[in-house]
C-alpha cells in the first residue's frame, strides 16, 4: 500500500507540472509551435542511454552515480540510465519529453538546458549542505535515472504560471506544486518532491534576477519616450 501511495503522488505531482506548463504556453497553440530541439535532444540521449542498457550488460555498472564508484562523469550519465524497470523507463522518457518540451516553449531552448543541468548539479549539492543525502545524484535517494533533473524542470513550470496567470484556480495549482513536493519528501522521504522544490525556488530567483535586468531597460524606454514627446 505504501509503494501504491508513492507511485500515485509521485504521478500526480508531474500531471500538476505538465497542467502547469500547458496552462503558461497555451493549450491551445500547441500546434503551432516550433519543433523543441533541446527536447528533442535530451530524449534522444536518454533512449540512447536505454539502448545501451539493453545492448550492454555492464552500463549501469560503469555509468550509474554510485558514490561508493570513481569516475567524474558518473554524474551525468547516470541521468540517462533508468532503474525502474519498463514501466519507471517508458514513464522517466515520456515526462522528460513533455516537460521539457514545454519548458522550451516557455522558457527557451538554453535555458532550459541550463535548468535541466541545474536539476542534475544542484540537488545532491545542496542534499549535502543541508544534510539530507549521502552524495550527488540526479534524485537524491537514488542513483540512476532522470526523474530528478525531469521534476526539477518541471517545476519551474509551475512558477513560470505563478508568475503570468490572474486566475486564482491556476495560481492554486501552481503552489500546490511545492507544497506537494514538500509533503511528499516529509511524509514519504521522496526525493522528487524534494527536487521540485529545488526547482520552484531556483526559477523564482532566476525570474527575479530577469525582472532586475528588463526593469531599468523598461525605465529607460519610457525615458526616452518622454524624451521624444517633449
Amino acid at each position: 500500500m505504501e509503494a501504491i501511495v508513492f507511485n500515485v503522488t509521485t504521478a500526480a505531482l508531474m500531471v500538476m507540472m505538465v497542467n502547469c506548463g500547458l496552462g503558461v504556453v497555451g493549450r491551445d497553440a500547441l500546434r503551432g509551435r516550433p519543433v523543441p530541439w533541446a527536447a528533442v535532444a535530451l530524449t534522444a540521449i536518454a533512449v540512447g542511454g536505454v539502448l545501451l542498457q539493453l545492448l550492454w550488460s555492464g552500463a549501469m555498472d560503469a555509468l550509474d552515480a554510485d558514490p561508493a564508484k570513481s569516475g567524474w562523469w558518473r554524474e551525468f550519465t547516470s541521468v540517462f540510465m533508468q532503474n525502474g524497470g519498463l514501466g519507471g523507463g517508458l514513464w522517466n522518457l515520456a515526462t522528460l519529453a513533455a516537460v521539457a518540451a514545454l519548458a522550451q516553449w516557455y522558457w527557451g531552448g538554453p535555458l532550459t538546458l541550463a535548468f535541466f543541468l541545474a536539476g542534475i548539479l544542484l540537488p545532491g549539492r545542496i542534499d549535502d549542505l543541508l544534510g539530507f543525502g549521502d552524495g550527488p545524484s540526479t534524485d537524491p535517494r537514488n542513483f540512476a535515472g532522470s526523474s530528478g533533473a525531469t521534476y526539477f524542470l518541471g517545476a519551474t513550470l509551475a512558477l513560470a504560471l505563478l508568475t503570468r496567470t490572474g486566475l486564482a484556480k491556476e495560481r492554486a495549482l501552481a503552489v500546490g506544486v511545492p507544497v506537494l513536493g514538500l509533503a511528499m519528501w516529509l511524509a514519504q522521504d521522496n526525493g522528487h518532491g524534494l527536487v521540485a522544490v529545488y526547482g520552484f525556488a531556483l526559477a523564482a530567483a532566476v525570474h527575479a534576477a530577469r525582472g532586475l535586468v528588463t526593469r531599468p531597460k523598461a525605465d529607460r524606454t519610457a525615458d526616452l519616450a518622454e524624451h521624444d514627446a517633449a
